[in-house]
């Protein structure tokens, strides 16, 4: 039980974390892995919070909610110039 502020507090730094990469991943061409990246941090500090309260928990919400909006419209745009290019390769324009 030595460690139960320090974990706390990890798992505050992580929320926080979550949420500034999960609006980084709102940024156009370079968002994609900043919103993976805010769902994996999610993911580790939800499962910390099974065991403690985590007072920075709106942080994390907040952060998941924009990195999957970032993740979705990057992944959207990223496919769409694909195709695009594909298309332009095949000579389809």
């Amino acid at each position: 039980m030595k460690d139960f502020p320090a974990a706390k507090i990890k798992m505050m730094k992580g929320s926080i974390r979550c949420l500034i990469f999960g609006a980084l991943s709102l940024l156009p061409v370079i968002g994609l892995p900043f919103g993976l990246a805010a769902l994996w941090f999610s993911g580790r500090i939800r499962q910390d919070e099974k065991r403690f309260w985590n007072p920075a928990r709106p942080h994390r919400i907040a952060g998941v909610v924009c990195a999957a909006v970032g993740t979705i419209l990057g992944t959207g745009i990223l496919g769409m110039a694909v195709i695009r290019a594909l298309m332009i390769a095949r000579g389809l324009n």
